[in-house]
Parts: C-alpha cells; sequence; structure tokens
C-alpha cells in the first residue's frame, strides 16, 4: 500500500523552517538551577540574569521546608477541583494573606498566572460589553479577553490620551466595561500609571484589572506591588502569582467578597481543574513570612537593576526587569550567545513575545545577585550594545 502523506506533519514542517529562516524557532534547553542564582546549561554552571524568582525564595531553606510539610500532611497533589475535594485548609489561610497584604475583601487563588486571566475575564465580561487592554498586557489578558466574547479594543502602551479618546468612543454603546493592563510590564520592565488609568476607569463606569504578576514583593512599600506606588488608585481586581518573587507556583486575584465568591462558583478555570497542589500553597504562605519579616530583601532587586542601568547610561529601572532592546531576532541571539561565552545566562526575548524589530535581552535583577556581579554584567554587555 502507498503511505499516505501527512499533512499535519508537513504542515509543522513548514512552519518550523519559515521560523528557522527567520531565527524564531524556539526550543526547549534543560536548565538545572542549582539555586536562586546559578543555573547549569549543557555542562556549563553560568550565573543567570534570565528568572523571575526575584527574592530567590524557590530555594530557600524555609520555603522549602514549608512545601515538604505539607507534602507529609495532605499529599502530593490537591486530588480533584477545589469546588470537589482538591480545597485544602491552606487554601483559605493563604487567600486571607493575600487579600490583607493587597487591602481587599477576598481573594481567590488559581492554578496559575494564565488560568487566573482566562477565567477571571470571561466570567465577568460578555458579548456587548467593551474591554480594553495596553496593547503590551501579557498575552494571557488578551486571551482571556478574546474567550469572553466581548468587543476587545487595544490601547497604546502607557497612552492616557489614547485610552481616554477609546473610552469616550466606545463605553456609550457597552453594558459593561474593563480596562487591563499589567502593573510592571513583563517584557520592558516599566510601571503603568495606574493612578491615571483608575481616573479614567471611575471617570467611565469601568473596572479595572491589574496584573501585577511582576511587581508582588518587589515593588512598592513592603513589596505589596505597583498599586501601593499609587495610593490614589482604585483597583477592582488585582491579580498576580506567586511564581515569581514567591518563588513558587500558582496565582490570585484580590477584590470584593462577592465578586470573588462569583469567581469561585463560575471561573471555568477554577470549576474545572484539579486545585493547585498543598506544597505550593505552603511555599506561598512562608515566602510571605520572609516578605514581611526581611525588607531589605524585597528592596534588593530594584536597587541592583538601578545600579546596572546608572552604569550603562540607561533611564533608570522601575522594577527588576530591564530590557536590552537589539532589534532582530539575529542580533539579540548573538548576544545571548557572547555573554553565555562569558558565564552569564541572558536569554534572548524574540518575536511574538515581545513586538517585530524588538527582540532582546530582558535582564531580570534578584536580590541575591552581587554588585560586582551586575557591574561584570554590565561591562560585558557594553560592547555588545554598541555594536
Amino acid at each position: 500500500m502507498r503511505a499516505v502523506p501527512n499533512s499535519l506533519t508537513a504542515f509543522a514542517e513548514t512552519k518550523l523552517a519559515s521560523l528557522e529562516a527567520q531565527s524564531l524557532r524556539r526550543t526547549l534547553k534543560p536548565t538545572h538551577r542549582l539555586d536562586g542564582l546559578w543555573v547549569e546549561r549543557n555542562g556549563r554552571r553560568l550565573l543567570s540574569f534570565s528568572c523571575n524568582d526575584y527574592l530567590n525564595l524557590s530555594h530557600h531553606p524555609a520555603v522549602k521546608a514549608a512545601a515538604v510539610a505539607a507534602i507529609e500532611t495532605h499529599g502530593v497533589g490537591a486530588g480533584a477541583s477545589r469546588l470537589v475535594t482538591g480545597d485544602t485548609p491552606l487554601f483559605a489561610e493563604l487567600e486571607a494573606r493575600l487579600a490583607a497584604l493587597k487591602g481587599a475583601e477576598a481573594a481567590c487563588v488559581f492554578g496559575s498566572g494564565y488560568l487566573a486571566n482566562t477565567g477571571i475575564i470571561p466570567t465577568l465580561m460578555r458579548e456587548g460589553d467593551l474591554i480594553l487592554a495596553d496593547e503590551l498586557a501579557h498575552a494571557c489578558i488578551w486571551s482571556g479577553a478574546q474567550l469572553s466574547g466581548a468587543t476587545v479594543v487595544p490601547f497604546r502602551h502607557n497612552d492616557m490620551a489614547d485610552l481616554a479618546a477609546r473610552l469616550a468612543a466606545g463605553r456609550s454603546g457597552a453594558a459593561r466595561c474593563l480596562i487591563a493592563t499589567d502593573g510592571v510590564f513583563s517584557m520592558d520592565g516599566d510601571l503603568a500609571p495606574l493612578d491615571q488609568i483608575s481616573a479614567l476607569a471611575q471617570a467611565h463606569d469601568a473596572w479595572l484589572l491589574v496584573d501585577d504578576a511582576h511587581g508582588l514583593g518587589v515593588v512598592g512599600e513592603a513589596g505589596r506591588g505597583s498599586a501601593a506606588l499609587f495610593p490614589t488608585a482604585k483597583i477592582d481586581l488585582a491579580m498576580g502569582t506567586m511564581s515569581k518573587a514567591l518563588g513558587g507556583y500558582g496565582a490570585y486575584v484580590c477584590a470584593s467578597r462577592p465578586v470573588i465568591d462569583l469567581l469561585k462558583t463560575r471561573a471555568r478555570t477554577l470549576v474545572y481543574t484539579t486545585g493547585l497542589p498543598p506544597a505550593n500553597v505552603a511555599a506561598a504562605l512562608a515566602a510571605l513570612d520572609i516578605i514581611a519579616a526581611e525588607p531589605e530583601r524585597v528592596a534588593a532587586p530594584l536597587a541592583r537593576a538601578r545600579r546596572f542601568t546608572r552604569s550603562l547610561n540607561l533611564p533608570e529601572a522601575q522594577s527588576a526587569v530591564v530590557p536590552i532592546v537589539m532589534g532582530e531576532a539575529d542580533r539579540a541571539l548573538r548576544a545571548a550567545q557572547a555573554l553565555e561565552a562569558k558565564g552569564f545566562l541572558a536569554v534572548a526575548i524574540r518575536p511574538p513575545t515581545v513586538p517585530m524589530g524588538t527582540a532582546r535581552l530582558r535582564l531580570a535583577f534578584t536580590a541575591g545577585h552581587t554588585d560586582a556581579q551586575v557591574d561584570d554584567l554590565a561591562a560585558a554587555l557594553r560592547p555588545l550594545m554598541a555594536a
């Protein structure tokens, strides 16, 4: 019998070849994270500036001990959806802590940041509603917005005049309106002007969702996140993750108690998925204890990032993330390879994660990086930026 051509395989091969030609094909690279700073790749020990473990808590003894103790008490997995039998007692404790930290009435823990935003937004928005999202908002905000069936309109990044114009043009024809933005933008490291966005939201009876995955534990008083920098801002949905500064996994949203109660009974990504493993919940609780007890650790990532930007005469860092925009993907890859040869891991970020023509090295600074290590990275980067 003659073999029937596999059209799916042929499609995949064509797409992969096209991505390869544009230096846009991405592959997984096994990485052994030795501690909060050092990694091992291909048998080489590298100093990482590419990890979101901003406070180096993923390897902290107290965080690991809490996770191990939770496994011994509650088992490895939750066993079911939280609405069935997967709601371990640890969830209530963590949600109360997160709500208190964010100054909200209640909180809801999800399995991941992507699950959170793809569950929150469709629960609250539907056809006939309007969603306005910053054009550089995280991909999970866009996915949640598209799943909702609402009209989705981007506004120019941190451009309040453009947001105001789009609100004026679309708000009157929509039943409900949601404005969605990152608090700290994950690829650029800049902050959203939450006070101005909040004022526009209130003027147009719109709800404000802020994804602060990269703000919690890093910026704001006591590491409370980007909203703490804008005390006049009214944030209806304060979302974030436990997978960055808290060093573990999972996500949350803080809001009024009725909103949280609605999400817990109707958000599909909570209702129809197994609950977060108990070890992750316990680890997050231990991480919050450390954040509360060690303000110097919380302050360190931003201080390191600002030391770096001063060294290279870059705009002052607003968060632990500093982008070095190289332009084309192949140039960013070459720069990453050159740094790796010198012992640094600084992964090249390419489209579609960032817009075309803005491939970059996305540098993430942590509490554990020393001043000398930051200075060494700056020295290694200086000639690559000029090339």
